[in-house]
């Protein structure tokens, strides 16, 4: 994710991710070049280096008004949560990393710390996080820090506690965005007495760690490519654009087979009713062998240092065989590469590119 909720709307694009309180600019606004009259150079973006963090799955960037981008992401040991920021997006590779948070050793938040996302709302952080008890590992829920310093490397994270949804089942990979001056939350959730892992849920928020009115399911994994060794729908991500919503998600299992779906919605629908999302019925980024990158997916959006240019931001291994769980992996690398966009105003993901560093996905964690 990219935008900042405090970010004024003259320098923030509605390329952004999780954004804009609601404005969707026209198409030919979005088409002005910095070669147009009147417009204010911006710098140009340096060419990506891949994979761009390594050993960090689930990555998310958010771009500040400070002008830094902040990312977090999940670490293999599963035990912490961290925080780099840059001026540029290749800077993060080799940018200091702090721990911000750490799991408890008993109890709540015990174990499998997975996906955090870092969002600034209404003049503080927010990390939101997947955890479950010590004891009970597989237990897993959502949880949310906050941190009033402006600087969130800084000051104290304080545990506002667990997101409550309907039921106490399985749950994770949280995002939140704001459209039209509401806040919403979407989620992956296991619904009782359904054949799948998770679907996706959304609902609107009563503050940054409260669900408020009913939760509706937009999407459950239903397509060949979404039920490969589990029936996962996963890790959601917002993009406004083009007078649409456009929500990326994963889907599968977490080897060579995850990869990532798109549910769309006209930016003046009502987004709480599932009929106004339309599901490509066709995975939207996949594993690709010419360019060897495998499972694809928990991805974020972001924009490059000229303001304007869209940046997908995702996991991926660099081979396809594994051995044992994938989870015990450690290799999904941080990557970025150009989101494209189709004549018809939808986003081109394109494939995976090539890495353009030396291979060393078989490093030691």
């Amino acid at each position: 994710m990219s935008r900042d909720d405090d970010l004024p709307a003259s320098t923030s694009p509605p390329t952004r991710r999780l954004m804009l309180k609601g404005a969707v600019l026209a198409a030919g606004a979005l088409a002005a070049t910095p070669g147009t009259a009147g417009a204010v150079p911006r710098p140009k973006a340096a060419p990506f280096v891949n994979p761009l963090v390594r050993q960090r799955a689930d990555p998310y960037i958010h771009r500040h008004a400070d002008g830094f981008y902040y990312f977090t992401a999940t670490v293999p040991e599963y035990d912490r949560i961290v925080l780099r920021r840059s001026r540029t997006l290749n800077g993060l590779a080799t940018a200091a990393e702090s721990v911000v948070w750490r799991k408890h050793a008993t109890g709540a938040m015990g174990a499998h710390i997975w996906a955090p996302e870092i969002h600034r709302i209404g003049g503080k952080w927010y990390v939101y996080f997947a955890s479950a008890p010590a004891e009970s590992v597989w237990d897993i829920r959502i949880w949310v820090l906050e941190n009033a310093n402006p600087d969130p490397f800084k000051g104290t994270w304080v545990e506002k506690g667990q997101v409550k949804t309907a039921w106490e089942t399985f749950s994770l990979d949280a995002t939140t965005f704001s459209h039209r001056g509401t806040r919403y939350l979407v989620w992956a959730q296991h619904e009782p007495g359904m054949d799948n892992n998770t679907a996706l849920w959304l609902s609107k928020m009563a503050n940054p760690w409260t669900l408020t009115g009913p939760q509706v399911r937009l999407s459950k994994p239903e397509f060949d490519w979404e039920c490969v060794g589990y029936k996962v729908n996963e890790g959601p991500a917002v993009l406004a654009r083009n007078g649409r919503l456009f929500l990326s998600y994963s889907a599968s299992a977490t080897d060579h087979h995850y990869c990532m779906g798109l549910l769309t919605a006209d930016a003046d629908a009502d987004l709480m009713d599932p009929a106004n999302w339309s599901k490509s019925p066709a995975p939207v980024f996949t594993s690709n062998d010419t360019t060897k990158q495998y499972g694809p997916g928990h991805n974020c959006f972001t924009v490059a240092e000229d303001g304007r240019s869209d940046v997908l931001v995702y996991h991926a291994r660099q081979y396809k065989e594994i051995t044992g769980d994938p989870l015990n992996d450690p290799n999904r690398h941080t990557r970025v590469q150009k989101l494209g966009w189709n004549p018809d105003g939808t986003p081109d993901f394109g494939i995976p590119v090539a890495d353009t560093a030396a291979d060393r996905s078989k490093e030691s964690v």
